[in-house]
């Protein structure tokens, strides 16, 4: 099938971002990766524990005791601690990362910044069958940030198959900037005070959050994930100028998906789609909140935190279909 790529090109944008945006997508034209993996039930239970929820479903066994039986569908987004990256040490990025639809020095700088899925109705992947998943590259687009600097927005899809045919198409946004060519700029020294920001709508569902360090190392652990931004403190504030060790995009998005669950009258109900953006950085031991608010077919979702300043700011937020 003839693949389609798509390329913007402000006129402010450099021209070595550019070029750079075009060798990515030229380097990745055939790069379609198809790959089949058992859905084992270890997985999903140590992500559920990892999440601090004993149970995968209201009526299912204690995951302390007992690991989810074949069949039993996968929650939304727990597709994400499968199929995770294959690389040598010495394949990976300078900072851990796959580098496998990363753009060339010097914008080798990752940030997850957003993406959609869309589950196909009545067909979930489900523990203890095989699933395919194929990834593709969808667009790589140079822009400028609100700060003037040069960026590329890369898009992947992966679609995923079982033996019933399609389950879940899942477009994954990264942000690569370019990296730091001297000592990060200081981080905010301010101590958090381990209190989540008040809502600014009492009227809304809420959910507090506070990711530790361990919490953290668990999910790369799960995702095989290296980025060092996730568990190196000294990384984080020494060469990427962040105050502390970074949550994770994708741990958000499934706690996001995990709220909209709980709130559903039959928490085995599929969403039809979730769209979402990350706008800043949590960070390990800084409480923070989800803010939701249900609509007659989409469910909104924010997840609010504290500036470097101390102000309230929104970090992520989603909108669910159902």
């Amino acid at each position: 099938m003839q693949q389609s790529f798509r390329r913007l090109a402000p006129t402010n944008i450099s021209a070595i971002t550019r070029r750079l945006a075009d060798d990515l997508l030229k380097r990745a034209k055939d790069a379609q990766v198809v790959r089949k993996q058992l859905l084992d039930a270890n997985q999903t239970q140590r992500l559920s524990l990892t999440l601090n929820r004993p149970r995968l479903y209201r009526d299912a066994n204690d995951l302390r005791r007992f690991a989810p039986a074949n069949g039993t569908p996968l929650a939304p987004g727990y597709h994400l601690v499968y199929f995770t990256p294959i690389a040598l040490p010495d394949e990976l990025g300078n900072d851990g990362t796959d580098i496998s639809f990363s753009p060339a020095e010097p914008l080798t700088r990752r940030m997850w910044a957003g993406g959609e899925m869309k589950w196909v109705k009545g067909n979930p992947l489900r523990i203890g069958e095989e699933a395919v998943e194929t990834t593709r590259l969808v667009s790589a687009v140079p822009k400028t940030g609100r700060t003037g600097e040069d960026m590329i927005i890369v898009r992947v899809e992966k679609s995923f198959e079982n033996a019933k045919g399609p389950a879940l198409v899942d477009k994954r946004d990264w942000m690569f900037r370019t990296k730091l060519s001297g000592p990060a700029p200081l981080p905010d020294a301010s101590e958090s005070d381990g209190q989540p920001p008040s809502p600014p709508d009492a009227s809304q569902k809420s959910r507090d959050f506070l990711q530790t360090a361990v919490s953290l190392f668990r999910f790369s652990a799960l995702t095989f994930n290296g980025h060092k931004i996730h568990y190196s403190r000294p990384w984080c504030r020494e060469v990427e100028g962040h105050r502390d060790v970074v949550v994770h995009g994708p741990l958000n998005l499934i706690n996001m998906l995990d709220f909209w669950r709980d709130m559903q009258e039959n928490d085995y109900t599929m969403p039809q789609s979730i769209q979402y953006r990350a706008t800043a950085p949590f960070y390990a031991g800084e409480a923070y909140r989800a803010l939701l608010e249900k609509g007659a077919e989409t469910t909104s979702i924010q997840l609010w935190g504290r500036s470097s300043s101390g102000d309230f700011e929104v970090g992520m937020l989603g909108d669910v279909t159902s």
